[in-house]
């Protein structure tokens, strides 16, 4: 006979903040830490202004990501060489071991609700530290904040 609890909803109020190898300090959110999920996490992102995560790929999860405020450039590729900007109301994709690097170039400070297939959400995360040098450290002030960037140049 099965002892194993038998699966339930359950609400999870991100009030917790827990800091993330990339870098950034996340709400807690669904995990297998917190409700047992088998196949996702979920969790609340906000970047500071000025701020940018390391250099980093989530080895074989995905990661889908709605921006709730603000904006957000991600630079990603082997050689972070392309980037893409997210605003409020964008959903962004990110493919299982493509390498980025999200920053928040504005002066406000950006949210977004990220979700992942990796249930134990920083598991799977890999820094590369040898790409962080790709891209420039932000400056909120510059008029880079709200422009789309085009390739990242080294």
């Amino acid at each position: 006979m099965d002892q194993s609890p038998k699966p339930t909803c359950r609400l999870v109020r991100p009030d917790s903040i827990y800091d993330g190898k990339q870098g950034f300090s996340y709400f807690e959110g669904i995990a297998r830490e917190t409700v047992g999920a088998q196949g996702i996490c979920m969790h609340l992102l906000t970047v500071p202004p000025g701020k940018r995560a390391k250099a980093h790929m989530h080895e074989s999860h995905e990661t889908a990501i709605y921006v709730l405020s603000g904006e957000v450039h991600t630079w990603y590729g082997d050689a972070l060489e392309h980037v893409q900007v997210a605003r409020a109301g964008d959903l962004f994709y990110i493919p299982a071991g493509v390498p980025h690097l999200p920053a928040n170039l504005s002066s406000e400070p950006a949210s977004a609700v990220i979700a992942r297939t990796d249930p134990h959400e920083q598991e799977s995360v890999v820094l590369l530290p040898h790409l962080d040098a790709l891209v420039p450290a932000p400056n909120p002030e510059s008029s880079l904040a709200s422009a789309d960037q085009g390739p990242a140049s080294s």
